[in-house]
């Protein structure tokens, strides 16, 4: 394809010659075009560093006092969307992104893509450019950026960024009326937006709102509740609803655990945390740097053997050099040609900056290992700390590349790998069903006397069920889940619904069994939420006696099925054409005084009417009828994950400490 260009290129600059006396200017042109005709670079870690110099001259061109220190790395032919997304995101102000902004127009044959405009206008959001900001969006949906179009999503996160609530409700209100059902990242920005503003009952609406609708929260949800409540000085009940999320399967963020160690070092309760520090070993958090001031604050209390180990690794790195022009090391990495003139204009020595890296480029510049690109990424002489080669490692699609760059970073100088990384590596390798590999981890964590987080024992053994390893994870869970230590009969209670979860997935439908009587007979008692993934999974295979077992175990059990357990089973009974056992499931509902949603009652008079069962049919639309026409629009509860009665609890947890009683 590159050759055809060429020389069609080349038969274009002979027309013009022949047609011009300025044989000069076509010359021109002909080198112009056949230098665009082909990639300069020989591969894409090249490139990749390439883009990393350019990035770090803009940014210290952005913070210079000389105004024509950026025209000059305008005119390189690396210039493109990548880069200027990237070089927006490091603005230091708005006024730098304008000026950013304004300089491109100038620059030929540049045009705009979606992720230039995003950043720049998250840049003016950030900085509450109001008026700029909604002027670039009127722009795009005018259209003067070709294609780049402003969804819903990017307005809500943009005006919120910009903390106009009046902007964001007339968005949401717009959004909502075009779409059936808004997505969970949409509620949490509504709600986030409320509780920044401290509107405490319009926060909580928006809540209830949310899990009402059958909106499963995320981990972002419950950092916005976690924060609101610790703002208004309620440590207790924030700490209540993070202790909640383990038994919603709901993953636990750095984030959500620096909030609350701000909140109790201020207060002064460091017997709590404690007991955060330990559980963030467990749950295999590498702490930020953000938190080494209050564990700092910790230590001056007494408190030095639980914080020393985490102080240590939030040291900073000596080895981490600050940009003193494009070409120093760094944690991310050393450019070594020192004579490019693109730092023009640049007082490099005012201007101290981390050099800029991206892990996910970075990691998609390593796709294609092989020794020359070996050779490349040790010549850069990037600066491997546990972060950085986590950050990586997490954004590798491909586990062989994954597992030469991890054999390949043990050898380099000043690194070794820890706990951090192993994990890291391991739960890669599980989710793509590399089980050899990660037997070789798992030896090299007994050998050397590693603790494993409990979590990344869980993760294995989830991730087996994904790749469809069930052998796999039952050997995860009989001979290695000592390696994480003593385990709680909770985290215990976790481990054995992740392992029944999983064999579920591999079909393994006496295994499963088993485990569940062998679970029960060691004194731990599944939560509802592992039976209604039980059942449901029996239930679509119209396994009736199963069925039926499960619900008398959960009867012996103490527990009641609740009303998503009921609708479950509705469901799964109308997917494999059984409505006759899901009408019956209908009447145990009502008989326990509980009704199905408006969208399963729906479905189950659909299903009755395709089977002929016209009788039944009727009979669920009068009960209908005697409830009003009134129906939830949905049941709170996730299959396998999430209770009706925990999201109840956070629901009242919240509500109580966020509106004060009148």
């Amino acid at each position: 394809m590159i050759i055809s260009q060429s020389f069609h290129f080349d038969k274009i600059a002979m027309i013009f010659e022949r047609l011009s006396p300025s044989k000069n200017l076509f010359s021109l042109l002909n080198q112009q075009v056949r230098s665009f005709a082909r990639d300069p670079f020989p591969n894409k870690l090249t490139h990749y560093l390439h883009r990393a110099k350019l990035i770090d001259s803009i940014r210290l061109a952005l913070r210079s006092n000389s105004p024509n220190s950026l025209n000059p790395l305008l005119q390189t032919r690396l210039l493109d969307s990548f880069v200027v997304a990237n070089a927006f995101r490091s603005a230091p102000s708005a006024d730098s992104a304008i000026s950013f902004f304004e300089n491109l127009k100038q620059v030929p044959n540049f045009a705009h893509s979606q992720n230039t405009i995003f950043a720049f206008a998250t840049v003016l959001a950030k900085f509450k450019r109001k008026v700029e900001l909604k002027a670039l969006i009127g722009d795009a949906k005018d259209g003067k950026f070709n294609n780049v179009k402003a969804s819903f999503m990017n307005l809500l996160f943009w005006y919120s960024t910009a903390g106009d609530l009046q902007k964001v409700l007339e968005t949401w209100e717009e959004y909502r009326n075009e779409e059936n059902r808004l997505s969970t990242e949409a509620h949490n920005i509504v709600m986030g937006l409320y509780a920044k503003k401290d509107m405490n009952f319009e926060a909580v609406e928006a809540f209830r709102g949310m899990i009402d609708q059958g909106v499963i929260p995320n981990s972002r949800t419950y950092t916005i509740l976690i924060e609101h409540l610790v703002r208004l000085g309620k440590l207790d009940a924030a700490m209540e609803v993070f202790t909640v999320l383990p038994s919603m399967r709901i993953k636990r963020t750095l984030k959500q655990f620096l909030i609350l160690v701000e909140g109790f070092v201020g207060g002064e309760r460091f017997d709590v945390v404690k007991s955060l520090l330990k559980e963030m070993r467990e749950d295999g958090k590498l702490p930020g740097r953000a938190m080494r001031i209050y564990l700092e604050r910790m230590k001056e209390a007494g408190f030095a053997g639980e914080t020393d180990e985490f102080l240590v690794e939030m040291l900073p790195d000596g080895r981490i050099k600050s940009v003193g022009s494009c070409e120093d090391s760094s944690d991310e990495d050393e450019d070594e040609d020192g004579d490019d003139d693109v730092n023009e204009g640049v007082d490099v020595h005012t201007v101290k900056l981390k050099p800029w890296l991206d892990p996910k480029a970075l990691a998609n510049a390593l796709k294609q290992w092989s020794p020359e690109v070996v050779t490349i990424l040790e010549d850069a002489k990037f600066v491997w700390t546990s972060r950085l080669v986590c950050k990586v490692l997490r954004n590798f699609t491909s586990p062989e590349t994954a597992w030469n760059f991890f054999c390949w970073v043990a050898s380099q100088p000043g690194f070794s790998h820890d706990i951090y990384t192993v994990q890291r590596m391991m739960t890669l390798l599980a989710r793509h069903g590399n089980v050899e590999l990660v037997d070789k981890l798992i030896n090299k964590v007994r050998r050397e006397q590693m603790i494993l987080p409990f979590s990344t024992i869980r993760l294995l053994v989830e991730f087996y069920g994904i790749s469809k390893n069930a052998d796999a994870a039952l050997k995860v869970f009989r001979n290695d889940r000592t390696l994480c230590g003593h385990i709680s009969r909770f985290n215990l209670m976790l481990l054995y619904s992740s392992l029944l979860r999983a064999l579920t997935k591999c079909r393994r439908n006496t295994d499963a069994l088993d485990i569940l009587d062998e679970m029960i007979l060691n004194g731990i008692c599944p939560d509802i939420q592992t039976f209604s993934g039980l059942i449901y999974h029996f239930a679509l295979q119209g396994d009736i006696k199963t069925v039926q077992q499960l619900f008398s175990i959960i009867r012996q059990s103490g527990m009641e099925p609740d009303a998503y357990m009921f609708k479950l089973l509705i469901q799964a009974y109308c997917k494999c054409q059984r409505a006759a056992l899901a009408y019956r499931v209908f009447v145990d509902m009502r008989n326990s005084n509980l009704m199905p949603d408006a969208a399963t009652k729906d479905l189950l008079v659909k299903s009755l009417w395709q089977e002929g069962r016209r009788k039944e049919a009727v009979i669920v639309e009068e009960r209908y009828e005697e409830t009003d026409g009134v129906l939830p629009l949905a049941l709170r509860g996730h299959v396998w994950t999430v209770s009706s009665e925990d999201l109840t609890r956070v629901y009242s947890i919240y509500s109580n400490s966020v509106i004060a009683p009148a």
